[in-house]
């Protein structure tokens, strides 16, 4: 979401996508090794391909969702709710 979208969410709306969308860490880090894996496989077994694509894009999702929530914490700093 950018911020345009974001400000346009009610308070409870907020707070729920605040809610929902807080990172783990941990549990980030081990999908993105372990993509980094099927990535460093596929290379090693000589088989790039379109197929190659997805890990690619699931790790920018992991890596997108930290500062997704970081705009999330700012629109609840300007509403004061948090």
């Amino acid at each position: 979401m950018n911020q345009n979208e974001l400000s346009n969410l009610s308070d409870a709306e907020l707070l729920e996508a605040v809610k929902n969308n807080k990172p783990s860490p941990i549990v980030d880090a081990f999908f993105i090794g372990f993509l980094v894996g099927i990535l460093i496989y596929g290379a090693a077994s000589n088989s790039l391909g379109f197929l190659m694509i997805i890990p690619l894009f699931l790790i920018y999702l992991f890596l997108k969702k930290p500062k997704q929530h970081e705009n999330l914490k700012e629109e609840l700093k300007k509403r004061n709710l948090g």
